[in-house]
Formats: structure tokens, C-alpha cells, sequence
């Protein structure tokens, strides 16, 4: 079991830049790949971003690629998503996730097993 807090939403406009954290409790967290969903309203959750359970692979929608990076601090549990030159289609709830640590990096909700609750960005143009 792992517990997921997403940390550092809020209300920017566009061209800012903002970093998100996840920070993880429970089971080991160096042994679970992460990943970064996000939600608008009325839309399906999309990917956004990946890392392997290692931290030497990564993945990245297309329509965040060159703008977002993820990043994780397995000695403190924590993941990070920075965010620049952010649009206002970026709007949306964003969600971490965990999932098994296996070498494939998958890029599904179903493939993620524990989520957080969410944190809120909003992109105002």
C-alpha cells in the first residue's frame, strides 16, 4: 500500500511556471514506477508524464514534451512535475500515481495501482 499527497496547485497565468510535489508514505517507493495524470473538466484523465521506479527513464505526452519534467527524490519519497511555459489548456486537475516497478514504463490509468487526491491548476491566459 502506498499513500500519495500532491502539494503545490494553484492559479498561475500563462507563460508562468510551477512545480508540483507527490510526496509517498508506506510501501518502499524506490520499488514503483511514478506518474503524473491530469484531468479538465469533462474530459477523460490523461497522461502527462512517467518515470521509472530507477529515475533513468522517462516518458512525456506530447503536448507537455519540452515544457514539463519529471523528477523524483527517492530519499525523501517525493516526485516533482516542473511545469513552464504553461498554457491555459494545461488547466486541469493533476494527479500522481504509482505503479508497479517494472522496466516497461507505461503510460495507462490502468497501469497505475495508488493515486493521490489531486491538486488543482489553473492557467489563466
Amino acid at each position: 500500500q502506498v499513500q500519495l499527497v500532491e502539494s503545490g496547485g494553484g492559479l498561475v497565468q500563462a507563460g508562468d511556471s510551477m512545480r508540483l510535489s507527490c510526496g509517498a508514505s508506506g510501501r518502499t517507493f524506490t520499488t514503483y514506477n511514478m506518474g503524473w495524470f491530469r484531468q479538465a473538466p469533462g474530459k477523460e484523465r490523461e497522461f502527462v508524464a512517467a518515470m521509472i521506479w530507477s529515475g533513468g527513464r522517462t516518458s512525456y505526452s506530447d503536448s507537455v514534451k519540452g515544457r514539463f519534467t519529471i523528477s523524483r527524490d527517492n530519499a525523501k519519497n517525493t516526485v516533482y512535475l516542473q511545469m513552464n511555459s504553461l498554457k491555459p489548456e494545461d488547466t486541469a486537475v493533476y494527479y500522481c500515481a504509482a505503479g508497479s516497478g517494472s522496466i516497461i514504463l507505461r503510460v495507462g490509468v490502468s497501469d497505475y495501482d495508488y493515486w493521490g487526491q489531486g491538486t488543482q491548476v489553473t492557467v489563466s491566459s
